[in-house]
């Protein structure tokens, strides 16, 4: 299945709800300087698109922003919520949006969910004119011995799952398909991050390829790489990446119902 299909594996889409506490402790926020690039536009509504527990709704709230949440999972909502964002439940496709319009619409590790066409169209029509639509993904780039070490793990353990450690593929350029967008730019925001072996595979046991397997491969595997982690000196150094789609809607598209 590639990027653009894997809305289409529901069970992967939604199967982040079971484990919303341990995504929202282990997952990395976006990279410090994309935060200021957004505040930076000034928009007076932010519109937060399959927030999740809200890393990034929260990092604009606590710069200022208005930021509103939709996302499809109660337990991944009420996390959220506890950051102080207010989120409403739906599937992005099909979102009443009582009329309301938006400066800056973002999706942050979750626009691969969204059945792209009805997407992309329904952001359009939620932008104001010269509103920035910013999809981004976060990722961790491991030093090669230890990405090769992991890739050893995992041909053994867990051959479906992907050991997350060789940075961004296969990412989707932005559409400006009949119009909906002004031709889009893509930035890539670094940062560094140092896991512990504990914090490492509970941040790769979120990933949607790892929710799927048996929970005694699951198991296997976690106990695999935390020996891995620890023969090479117990710390995971990750030099991260938040890679940024941004495009500007032209406004005054109307969205399919």
């Amino acid at each position: 299945m590639t990027s653009n299909e894997l809305h289409l594996d529901r069970d992967r889409a939604e199967s982040f709800g079971s484990i919303a506490e341990q995504y929202d402790r282990y997952r990395p926020t976006c990279a410090p300087a994309l935060i200021d690039d957004l505040v930076a536009l000034n928009p007076s509504q932010v519109l937060d698109v399959g927030c999740g527990t809200g890393r990034v709704a929260a990092a604009l709230t606590r710069r200022g922003l208005d930021v509103l949440g939709v996302e499809l999972d109660e337990r991944m909502a009420e996390v959220a919520r506890g950051h102080g964002i207010p989120v409403e439940l739906s599937a992005f496709e099909t979102w009443d949006d009582t009329g309301r319009r938006f400066d800056l619409i973002t999706c942050s590790d979750a626009w691969h969910w969204i059945e792209p066409t009805q997407g992309l169209t329904k952001a359009a029509a939620l932008l104001r004119p010269g509103g920035t639509f910013a999809r981004l993904w976060n990722y961790h780039l491991l030093d090669d011995h230890v990405a090769d070490a992991f890739d050893t793990v995992y041909r053994e353990h867990a051959p479906s799952a992907d050991p997350h450690a060789r940075g961004p593929q296969n990412i989707t350029e932005p559409s400006t398909k009949d119009g909906q967008f002004a031709p889009g730019e893509t930035k890539t925001y670094h940062w560094e991050r140092a896991l512990t072996a504990d914090e490492w595979i509970g941040m790769a046991a979120t990933f949607s390829d790892h929710q799927r397997l048996a929970p005694e491969s699951l198991a296997t595997l976690k106990k695999a790489l935390h020996k891995t982690i620890e023969e090479l000196g117990g710390t995971v150094h990750a030099h991260g990446s938040t890679y940024a789609i941004l495009s500007q809607g032209r406004g005054a598209i109307r969205s399919t119902p």
